[in-house]
């Protein structure tokens, strides 16, 4: 076509550009919704160990409490039992000092004052041991005591810990979107330039559109009718691409993860044969036979990814040729990996 009939269409569509910075603000939405949930996982991991952590020494506090209570409520039967013996060790004492005063009487007194003595013994002997067992009860109320000031310090060093956790992960979270913030600018930005220059080097051909936030080409430009091995006339094409990409690729940060990514689509009628038993394997042998050739200019394979969308993501619903042709297509579209 003449350049001067080409300049004739009409003035510049700037609606492309509005659509290539939308998706970018979406991507942009999408990596920091992204970040957002992975901060909420960590800090649910952070939550539910200190819950196990919780609830193990909540069970301990609750059997050292019945342990506790069951040990003084054994103390206070002890305690009474002491009381009783003192109160007839005591009554012993007075009717020991009634019988002396009586021993003069006869020796029927003297046997019953004896017998009243070995009583009286038998009855020490048993509040020296209720007395030690009152002794042994109180060491263990201190043991257990004990226990508890240590479990009660643990339990604070989990919740300081736990405090600390989630400040790190706040940190960790405001650093990581700051940081894909930048990264997904630095991309829009490259992504912008690499359009430009596409723009640039293809011109304003009617086989070349853009669409969204992609180059497409029609596959007539660079395939014949059902086959996938590129016409020799398409190396002009893929070649001025190719050099765009390594311009780019050059600029291109190699901490920011990008790929080029060429997309294979075919009309909506069927094909099937030997070698193409169906769109899906047309759409996807376009795209690799795109791709192979990109690698010989010397695109890093790292950075192309090949797709096939057979006849599944169509531009245009209609059902003649010049819908068919508008769906068969390569597109390519600059994104993260």
């Amino acid at each position: 076509m003449p350049l001067a009939a080409r300049r004739n269409r009409g003035p510049l569509n700037y609606w492309p550009g509005f659509v290539d910075a939308l998706s970018t603000l979406l991507l942009a939405i999408v990596f920091l919704l992204s970040i957002f949930v992975l901060g909420q996982f960590f800090l649910s991991q952070e939550i539910s160990g200190r819950d196990v952590v919780l609830e193990r020494l909540n069970r301990q506090i609750a059997e050292l409490t019945d342990l506790l209570s069951l040990e003084r409520s054994n103390r206070q039967g002890l305690e009474d039992n002491l009381s009783g013996l003192q109160t007839t060790l005591r009554s012993s004492e007075r009717e020991r000092e009634r019988l002396q005063g009586a021993i003069a009487s006869g020796s029927g007194a003297q046997q019953r004052a004896g017998e009243l003595g070995a009583a009286l013994e038998s009855e020490k002997q048993a509040t020296a041991r209720a007395v030690a067992q009152i002794e042994l009860l109180n060491q263990q109320i201190s043991a257990l005591r004990r226990q508890l000031a240590a479990v009660e310090e643990a339990l604070s060093a989990s919740e300081a810990r736990d405090r600390e956790s989630q400040t790190r992960i706040a940190d960790l979270g405001s650093r990581l979107n700051v940081a894909l913030a930048q990264r997904v600018q630095e991309l829009a930005r490259y992504r912008s330039d690499f359009f430009g220059r596409l723009r640039q080097i293809l011109g304003e051909r009617s086989d070349v559109r853009i669409v969204g936030d992609r180059f497409v080409l029609q596959s007539e430009v660079l395939f014949e009718r059902g086959q996938a091995t590129l016409r020799p006339e398409a190396a002009g094409e893929i070649d001025r691409i190719a050099a765009a990409v390594l311009d780019l690729a050059r600029q291109i940060p190699p901490d920011i993860p990008w790929v080029l990514r060429v997309d294979g689509h075919t009309d909506a009628r069927p094909i099937a044969s030997a070698q193409f038993p169906s769109n899906w394997a047309l759409s996807a042998s376009r795209a690799i036979a795109v791709v192979q050739y990109l690698v010989q200019k010397g695109i890093p394979p790292q950075h192309l990814l090949a797709a096939g969308f057979s006849e599944y993501q169509p531009l245009d619903l209609g059902q003649t040729e010049d819908a068919y042709a508008r769906n068969r297509r390569i597109e390519l579209k600059l994104t993260e990996r």
